[in-house]
């Protein structure tokens, strides 16, 4: 139980620091149904708002200053020069089609500087505001670090453009010691990844003047031969602070800067787990490690599907409870009756003095926001870059398209629309918390009736995309690009404020179908039941299963038997 306890250590750490659990899935071009990339990506935390972010491009003045503050506090750290032109960003997408997420891993806490400026969301947003495809972004971020050290604990990246896939892996030096050790990964073509909450980047090619190159020498990333970069020193400070003694081939980021336990397996890497077995049956060797008992048989950094995704694969994916699997959270008592695949935190509790854990999925009550960015190489940027958004649980709420070159954000979605408390009815956030919190008293059939909207709802908008694209681009070759920015504007806009319409219509139904524990009676064509005379007809009562009247006899003993007459 060592193993554990360490890790319990790391989440009070981390709830104290208000580190985000988040997952990233990866999709490269030939590995998708259309030659798209994909990254996905849920924000996770109890005490972040969903909403949709959004900066305009600029033109700044020479000696122009940029405020940094930490993302997950809005604590100020400092300031940076600005660059004289910045590019528009909407949420984690900028107007290039480029887009990065985010997992954090926390690593070796002594590794933190306190006196960095550059927090990892800082880094996020003003590399998305500076650079205009993935390599440029690996570029910036490495030299914005340098040049004002890096705040935060360790982070995977996720760095996505029209043709690339990279994961970024990054920890800083220590107090006292500006920038930070970090390697990046290019995913090969044709091959899925991902990324939650545990370094994934072990061992890599070093310098050889071909496919890797250090930091000494970042202008050679624009090179398409290059697949690895990573900071000249990554190995040195390591070996100064103890961490690794071996030789340099040998050198392994994730073991060293970040060694798995059994919660970095079973909390996190079983995320990846659970997105990689969809795609490659092979992958269920691997329980052993999912589940934390045999931490040698470490996950592969990626995969070749068995089959290409498309939007909706990446979507259902994140909603994914490991459902199927001996960690399947809609099974057992906890589930309670009606396969309930959510357990409210504390995460890790005893029993009798002994540690159990509860899992954490996928998918999660805590999420704050989450998207699917696609980014499609065959269109203009301002076209081919859609920013999939959403906000609370992705098992019950629905992706809205967003066009990366859109001049306004939706106000279901727009930052200040609410808050965590303070309720507002235009706010999709509260829309979709009030179904997905509906559902989780009956899981079971109130989550199908979500889902069911839910899938005809993202289906019709992946078609309808068709359409908008077609739009679009024939402004683009009119030489018209200001209104083909318009086009895609008001149609992500009209479309997020119909989707709202369409969940406040879903909530009514709910309410009416499941009041007070009963079904109400449809008709085929989900019409509710009535008779001759206009009156209700009974609705369902559907019994408890067998397994729920197992436990309530096993907890109650003989106290609730019926006498005999």
């Amino acid at each position: 139980m060592k193993a554990l306890t360490t890790f319990i250590l790391f989440i009070l750490i981390s709830s104290i620091s208000n580190t985000y659990a988040c997952t990233n899935l990866l999709v490269t071009k030939g590995a998708s149904t259309d030659g798209s990339t994909f990254v996905s990506y849920t924000a996770d935390s109890h005490t972040l708002y969903g909403e949709l972010y959004f900066w305009a491009a600029a033109k700044h003045n020479a000696g122009a200053m940029r405020a940094v503050k930490e993302w997950d506090t809005g604590k100020p750290l400092g300031y940076i020069k600005e660059v004289a032109e910045t590019y528009r960003v909407v949420g984690n997408m900028n107007e290039h089609s480029l887009a990065i997420g985010e997992s954090t891993f926390g690593g070796r806490t002594d590794l933190v500087d306190t006196n960095g400026i550059m927090d990892y969301g800082s880094l996020i947003y003003v590399t998305l505001s500076r650079a205009k495809n993935a390599r440029e972004a690996i570029k910036t971020m490495a030299e914005l670090v340098a040049e004002y050290g890096y705040y935060s604990s360790g982070e995977s990246f996720s760095i996505v453009d029209p043709h690339e896939v990279w994961i970024l892996e990054m920890t800083g030096k220590g107090a006292g010691n500006k920038g930070a050790v970090w390697v990046a990964v290019r995913i090969p073509d044709g091959y899925i990844s991902a990324h939650a909450n545990q370094a994934r980047i072990r061992t890599f090619t070093q310098e050889n003047g071909t496919t890797s190159v250090s930091s000494q020498h970042l202008d050679k990333i624009f090179n398409p031969e290059v697949e690895t970069v990573y900071a000249h020193d990554v190995v040195r400070v390591a070996r100064d602070r103890g961490y690794f003694s071996g030789k340099d081939a040998d050198f392994s980021f994730s073991d060293t800067y970040n060694p798995v336990d059994f919660g970095g397996a079973r909390f996190c890497d079983a995320r990846v787990w659970s997105f990689f077995r969809e795609y490659d049956k092979s992958m269920d060797d691997y329980l052993d490690y999912a589940m934390g008992k045999n931490l040698a048989h470490r996950l592969p950094l990626y995969i070749k599907p068995d089959r290409k995704l498309d939007v909706h694969d990446v979507a259902n994916a994140m909603r994914n409870h490991f459902e199927g699997t001996p960690l399947d959270m809609t099974a057992g008592v906890g589930a309670g009756p009606f396969k309930l695949p959510y357990r409210w935190r504390p995460m890790t509790w005893k029993y009798n003095g002994v540690d159990f854990i509860h899992e954490r999925a996928v998918a999660t009550q805590q999420t704050g926001w989450w998207f699917v960015a696609q980014c499609r190489s065959w269109l203009p940027n301002a076209v081919g870059g859609i920013f999939w958004f959403s906000v609370d649980d992705p098992a019950t709420s629905c992706l809205s398209p967003v066009y990366c070159s859109i001049t306004g954000v939706p106000q279901p979605y727009a930052v200040g629309n609410g808050d965590l408390l303070t309720y507002s009815e235009t706010a999709a956030f509260w829309i979709f918390t009030r179904t997905t919190h509906f559902a989780y008293l009956r899981y079971d059939a109130v989550s199908a009736d979500i889902r069911k909207v839910q899938q005809e709802w993202e289906r019709a908008q992946a078609e309808k995309v068709k359409e908008i694209d077609q739009k679009a681009l024939a402004l683009y070759n009119k030489n018209k690009p200001k209104d083909a920015v318009k086009t895609l504007t008001d149609y992500s806009v009209k479309t997020a404020q119909d989707l709202m319409a369409r969940w406040r219509q879903l909530d009514a139904y709910l309410l009416v179908k499941y009041a007070d524990g009963n079904i109400k009676k449809e008709t085929p064509d989900g019409q509710f039941k009535r008779d001759e005379y206009g009156t209700p007809v009974s609705p369902s009562q559907p019994p408890y299963p067998e397994s729920w009247y197992k436990a309530i006899v096993y907890d109650a003993g003989t106290t609730l038997q019926a006498e005999k007459e």
